[in-house]
């Protein structure tokens, strides 16, 4: 098979990569284009909005954000509606107050009407209550009702009629890497074999995948062969361990470099009266 290339903790919510929507996998991305002015504001031209009950943020998390925004830019834009003579934020207002830190003096935002919104919002979670639906775009449906509607798991699952753990455990399907992301696409891939993959290597993605392709492996099946291959790392990794703990005893007896491999052990010399020296303390 050849494959191309809140009833949550907020730390289980923070490995859910929301900040950039795939396009490719949006099904309402035209719908969104239709409803939504693409432009950019100086940063004095944007308030936050009073009302939201986030009022403090981490400053270490803010500045990590804000060195990544000095480095690449602001990568998603802030989604704003206009309140009087000014741009009231509706989501990204970490990325507004990370801007700032960054000396930026414009943002890239969504500009749109709290009309618009509303429809856009509507228009999303009627897709995502489509049965027709992959699970990678449900997941990318989910990912833009909390990035670009500022809303929580918890309001996502009321709203499309799942539970939080449910609309959590799909957003997670966005980490995996695009291989797989295609592959799931392409193949009508089912989210259970594919969640176990989510926190995977991408070496052991890339062996898992055609056996769930071509062998249709179970979710069961997909955890126990990650689980038999990291106790064999595990257990090569203690090998290697204890080799390096008796290379460095050895090393220190005889004076020299030392190597063990399997059951062969190799005392090496870089001078040759080193080299004699070693031949005496063998004697």
């Amino acid at each position: 098979m050849a494959l191309g290339k809140k009833g949550l903790g907020r730390g289980f919510e923070s490995l859910i990569p929301t900040d950039i929507i795939a396009e490719e996998f949006d099904v309402t991305k035209t719908d969104d284009a239709k409803l939504s002015q693409l432009t950019e504001l100086k940063l004095d031209q944007v308030i936050r909005d009073e009302s939201q009950p986030r009022k403090s943020f981490d400053k270490e998390a803010l500045q990590e954000l804000a060195d990544s925004i000095k480095e690449h830019g602001v990568l998603q834009p802030i989604v704003v509606t206009k309140e009087g003579s000014k741009y009231q934020i509706v989501a990204g207002e970490r990325r507004w107050r990370a801007s700032k830190l960054a000396g930026l003096e414009t943002i890239p935002v969504i500009i749109r009407t709290l009309d618009d919104q509303n429809k856009l919002e509507m228009m999303i979670i009627e897709n995502a209550q489509r049965e027709d639906l992959t699970p990678i775009e449900l997941a990318t449906a989910y990912a833009k009702l909390k990035e670009q509607f500022n809303l929580t798991n918890t309001e996502i699952s009321q709203r499309v009629g799942k539970s939080p753990s449910s609309v959590v455990n799909t957003m997670r399907l966005l980490k995996l890497p695009e291989e797989a992301k295609q592959a799931m696409q392409e193949h009508h891939l089912m989210e259970g074999p594919m969640r176990p993959l989510v926190n995977a290597q991408p070496e052991l993605i890339h062996e898992v995948l055609p056996k769930i392709v071509d062998e249709g492996w179970s979710a069961r099946k997909v955890e126990q062969y990650i689980t038999d291959k990291k106790k064999k790392s595990s257990h090569a990794a203690i090998k290697v361990n204890e080799f390096l703990k008796e290379e460095r005893i050895l090393s220190e007896v005889y004076g020299c470099a030392v190597r063990i491999r399997g059951r062969s052990v190799t005392l090496s010399a870089t001078t040759d009266e080193g080299f004699k020296e070693l031949l005496q303390s063998l004697e």
